[in-house]
């Protein structure tokens, strides 16, 4: 294992659009809705002889912290970090920075998402390898780009520019720009052309490269974690220096903040499955069907339906009679009923529950 690498897994997340079974203090990536694992415990498996468990970090909030301690007690605890507020990725991917830099100030670190499902490990860990090399060779921003199987629009792209060159045998290309969810026209040319990625938000860079792109790009943002670095060379708390500073850090995605301004950006082609699983109706592409094309995962009888996602409970029966393309899912304290249509306005449903852990005031 190269000494100088580490990973950074962004794991703050609501996870709104899968309610009722997310919720703020247990959210989707620590939940197994695909496989028997919490998904943040399977992406921090997967690392495998890529980079050792004392070389893992994870920022998270505090209403998490603890729960994602439960998860993952290959790492030790002082790895987990809580953000007092989220303040979006370029915050997080600031404080990551520091974290690594007071660790190894040449340090070359990895920041991951929490809950992608991917069942190729083998094939990911060469690619994070590759990418961690072309990192290493150059001064350079690198992220990894999810070849693209179909025209999607509820995904970012990178159009992929020409070839630079090798990092552990793979060929490292330009990014020429990033691209927002585009609409299905615009994802089907993307798609068509060849030269278009999914943005699987993988990214790969060395504390001094990503720390002259925070100077360069926000120096605002850049000047206040300085602030909070300082304190933890005094021996300060981190907690207390993060609770004291980072509610008034500016909050920006780091794609808007660093990414789509860097002059120097690379990206790896995957070569691995993903699956970013970001609503209910995902689940069907990792769960066996029935002959009628119905998703089923605890006590569910069908009767007359087809293409439904039905999840609840073991000791609950939840029974459907002449129904089609409906999600249900039943947890102890809430069901949901939900055309698979409408399954993108979940999200708005948990916002007008207010507390979605507490739904006496309905009542």
């Amino acid at each position: 294992m190269n000494e100088n690498r580490y990973v950074v897994i962004m794991a703050g997340g609501r996870g709104e659009r899968f309610w009722p079974q997310s919720r703020l203090r247990r959210p989707k990536h620590l939940l197994p809705i695909v496989g028997d694992t919490p998904m943040l415990t399977q992406t921090v498996e997967r690392l495998g002889a890529i980079v050792p468990p004392e070389r893992v970090l994870i920022i998270t909030n505090q209403e998490q912290r603890q729960a994602v301690i439960e998860v993952c007690p290959m790492l030790p605890a002082e790895n987990v970090i809580a953000e007092p507020v989220g303040r979006d990725t370029a915050a997080a991917v600031g404080l990551a920075t520091l974290l690594v830099k007071n660790r190894n100030s040449n340090g070359c670190f990895a920041m991951l998402p929490a809950d992608a499902v991917i069942h190729d490990n083998i094939g990911l860990q060469s690619v994070l390898d590759s990418a961690f090399e072309a990192a290493e060779n150059e001064d350079a921003l690198v992220t990894v780009g999810i070849t693209a199987a179909y025209p999607a629009t509820g995904y970012g792209y990178i159009h992929r520019g020409e070839a630079i060159g090798k990092a552990a045998d793979r060929t490292v290309y330009a990014v020429k720009e990033f691209k927002e969810k585009p609409d299905l026209k615009t994802a089907e040319g993307y798609v068509e052309s060849g030269q278009y990625y999914w943005n699987a938000g993988m990214f790969f860079w060395r504390v001094p490269v990503i720390s002259e792109e925070f100077k360069l790009h926000t120096p605002s943002l850049w000047k206040a974690l300085g602030a909070i670095d300082e304190g933890v060379e005094r021996g300060d708390s981190l907690d207390e220096l993060l609770a004291e500073y980072y509610p008034d850090l500016e909050k920006i995605s780091v794609d808007f903040a660093i990414m789509e301004k860097a002059a120097t950006v690379r990206v790896v082609e995957s070569a691995f499955d993903w699956d970013d699983v970001g609503e209910w109706p995902a689940v069907e592409r990792h769960f066996p069907k029935d002959e009628n094309g119905n998703v089923r995962k605890g006590s569910v009888v069908i009767q007359g339906g087809s293409g439904n996602i039905v999840i609840g409970e073991s000791d609950h029966t939840l029974a459907i009679v002449g129904a089609d393309d409906l999600i249900v899912v039943q947890t102890k304290d809430a069901t949901l009923i939900c055309p698979k249509s409408k399954a993108q306005e979940i999200k708005n449903l948990v916002k007008s529950l207010g507390d979605e852990d507490q739904f006496q005031h309905l009542l």
